[in-house]
Protein backbone atom coordinates (compact mmCIF):
# COMPACT_ATOMS: atom_id res chain seq x y z
CA UNK A 1 0.00 0.00 0.00
CA UNK A 2 2.98 2.02 0.71
CA UNK A 3 4.27 2.28 -2.90
CA UNK A 4 0.51 3.58 -3.94
CA UNK A 5 0.81 6.42 -1.51
CA UNK A 6 4.56 7.09 -2.94
CA UNK A 7 3.00 7.16 -6.30
CA UNK A 8 0.55 9.34 -5.57
CA UNK A 9 2.80 12.18 -3.40
CA UNK A 10 5.25 11.74 -6.61
CA UNK A 11 2.65 12.54 -9.38
CA UNK A 12 0.46 15.14 -7.30
CA UNK A 13 4.04 16.75 -7.03
CA UNK A 14 4.62 16.99 -10.58
CA UNK A 15 1.10 18.11 -11.27
CA UNK A 16 -0.16 14.52 -12.99
CA UNK A 17 -2.41 14.28 -10.04
CA UNK A 18 -5.09 13.22 -12.86
CA UNK A 19 -3.22 10.27 -13.43
CA UNK A 20 -4.35 8.58 -10.67
CA UNK A 21 -8.00 8.97 -11.20
CA UNK A 22 -9.73 5.37 -12.11
CA UNK A 23 -10.87 5.63 -16.10
CA UNK A 24 -14.42 4.61 -15.21
CA UNK A 25 -15.06 7.89 -13.52
CA UNK A 26 -14.70 10.00 -16.19
CA UNK A 27 -17.55 10.46 -17.21
CA UNK A 28 -19.31 11.23 -13.69
CA UNK A 29 -16.62 14.06 -11.62
CA UNK A 30 -15.27 16.73 -12.87
CA UNK A 31 -11.09 17.37 -13.02
CA UNK A 32 -11.34 19.94 -10.50
CA UNK A 33 -13.50 18.21 -8.23
CA UNK A 34 -10.95 14.86 -7.90
CA UNK A 35 -7.87 16.43 -7.81
CA UNK A 36 -9.34 18.89 -4.98
CA UNK A 37 -10.35 15.70 -3.31
CA UNK A 38 -7.12 14.03 -3.87
CA UNK A 39 -5.94 17.71 -2.37
CA UNK A 40 -7.73 17.38 0.82
CA UNK A 41 -6.33 13.57 1.04
CA UNK A 42 -3.44 14.28 1.56
CA UNK A 43 -3.80 17.17 3.89
CA UNK A 44 -5.69 14.29 5.68
CA UNK A 45 -1.92 12.67 5.89
CA UNK A 46 -0.05 14.95 7.53
CA UNK A 47 2.75 13.87 9.49
CA UNK A 48 2.07 15.91 12.67
CA UNK A 49 -1.77 15.18 13.69
CA UNK A 50 -1.62 18.99 14.66
CA UNK A 51 -1.19 19.94 10.64
CA UNK A 52 -4.13 17.52 9.68
CA UNK A 53 -7.33 19.04 8.79
CA UNK A 54 -10.39 18.65 11.61
CA UNK A 55 -13.52 16.12 9.99
CA UNK A 56 -15.59 19.63 9.75
CA UNK A 57 -12.78 21.27 7.97
CA UNK A 58 -12.44 18.53 5.86
CA UNK A 59 -16.24 18.96 4.95
CA UNK A 60 -15.94 22.64 4.29
CA UNK A 61 -13.29 22.25 1.78
CA UNK A 62 -14.67 19.45 -0.09
CA UNK A 63 -17.93 21.18 -0.03
CA UNK A 64 -17.14 25.04 -0.70
CA UNK A 65 -14.65 25.76 -3.46
CA UNK A 66 -13.81 29.21 -2.90
CA UNK A 67 -11.89 27.98 0.05
CA UNK A 68 -8.24 28.14 -0.21
CA UNK A 69 -6.43 24.79 0.54
CA UNK A 70 -2.69 24.92 1.98
CA UNK A 71 -0.08 23.21 0.44
CA UNK A 72 0.40 19.57 2.00
CA UNK A 73 3.90 18.87 2.82
CA UNK A 74 5.53 15.28 2.10
CA UNK A 75 3.59 12.64 3.92
CA UNK A 76 4.13 10.78 6.99
CA UNK A 77 4.76 7.51 5.19
CA UNK A 78 6.85 8.94 2.25
CA UNK A 79 9.16 10.53 4.62
CA UNK A 80 10.87 7.47 6.56
CA UNK A 81 9.94 4.68 3.30
CA UNK A 82 12.17 1.76 3.88
CA UNK A 83 11.20 -1.10 1.69
CA UNK A 84 13.44 -4.37 1.87
CA UNK A 85 12.09 -7.03 -0.21
CA UNK A 86 13.32 -11.10 -0.66
CA UNK A 87 11.89 -13.45 -3.48
CA UNK A 88 9.71 -16.06 -1.70
CA UNK A 89 9.81 -18.05 -4.68
CA UNK A 90 13.17 -19.06 -3.90
CA UNK A 91 12.72 -19.90 -0.35
CA UNK A 92 14.39 -16.62 0.88
CA UNK A 93 11.95 -14.80 3.21
CA UNK A 94 9.93 -11.45 1.97
CA UNK A 95 10.58 -9.04 4.61
CA UNK A 96 8.57 -5.27 3.61
CA UNK A 97 8.67 -2.68 6.75
CA UNK A 98 7.52 1.03 6.57
CA UNK A 99 7.25 3.25 9.32
CA UNK A 100 8.16 0.40 11.71
CA UNK A 101 4.86 -1.71 10.64
CA UNK A 102 5.96 -5.22 9.08
CA UNK A 103 4.02 -6.75 6.34
CA UNK A 104 4.38 -10.62 6.21
CA UNK A 105 2.78 -12.82 2.88
CA UNK A 106 2.40 -16.22 3.84
CA UNK A 107 2.68 -18.62 0.37
CA UNK A 108 2.23 -22.41 0.71
CA UNK A 109 4.38 -25.29 0.09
Amino acid sequence: MSAIFFQAWELWKEGRGLELMDPTLKDSCTEDQLLRCFHVGLLCVEENAADRPSMSDVVSMLTTETISLPLPTRPAFVTRRNVIESDINRGELQVISVNGLSNTTIAGR
